[in-house]
């Protein structure tokens, strides 16, 4: 008898990306992707949300548990601090296509029943889930990638991204085979952790600044 590994345990949601049908494609398919463990204990996927013609796109890390119960991404504490400082900054935020590098919801609990913890995705699992967010590029074609956070910044940039030293820049890169115009700043999550909550949130609109001159 031939024994056959679960689609999971290769790590790659290659398989299950579809060559053709735009996002709504790309969604369908998404919902159904086994290409990690991660899909195993999440509600469901989250994929992207936004137009197709959307000029900036922006990256986050992976859902958390709003997300992962409402499945759209940025719909929790932290995306309505995204949305502020966006609008803040000069960027509309219904313009704008939202994703994350990993598309299922990573936590721990300490307890059953408990609150569910987030718990950074591992580099192979960003890894894994690398197809999908090279299809949103693809599809999408920004003009221009807001990067928030370290873990986005190394599924897009590598692993030794860091994002403290090139916040608030206009990075060019080569992602996934495009030449793309990129700035990082920190994920907004990082905003409610602060014990100085303004600065960071003042910080967050500043580097979102750069990325609307970037734009205009």
């Amino acid at each position: 008898m031939v024994r056959t590994e679960a689609p999971e345990d290769a790590y790659t949601a290659e398989p299950f990306v579809p060559s053709r049908g735009g996002l709504p494609a790309l969604r369908r398919a998404a919902a159904e992707c086994r290409g990690c463990p991660l899909h195993r204990d999440a509600t469901q996927t989250v994929f992207g949300d936004g137009s197709a013609d959307a000029r900036v796109m922006l990256v986050g890390e992976q859902p958390g548990d709003q997300e992962d119960r409402q499945g759209k991404p940025f719909v929790g504490p932290a995306g309505k601090v995204l949305d502020r400082a966006l609008a803040e900054a000069g960027i509309d935020p219904s313009e704008a296509y939202v994703t994350n590098a990993v598309k299922h919801f990573k936590f721990t609990r300490a307890e059953p029943r408990k609150r569910r913890i987030h718990k950074a995705p591992t580099l192979r699992e960003m890894t894994a889930c690398g197809p999908w967010l090279a299809a949103e590029l693809a599809v999408v074609e920004p003009e221009l990638i807001v990067v928030l956070g370290a873990t986005a910044g190394k599924a897009l940039l590598g692993s030794s991204f860091r994002v403290t030293q090139v916040r608030g820049t206009v990075l060019e890169e080569e992602i996934h085979g495009r030449a793309e115009r990129l700035v990082p700043t920190v994920h907004p999550s990082s905003v409610l952790r602060s014990d100085d909550r303004e600065a960071a949130y003042r910080g967050l609109v500043s580097d979102l600044k750069v990325a609307a001159d970037a734009l205009s």
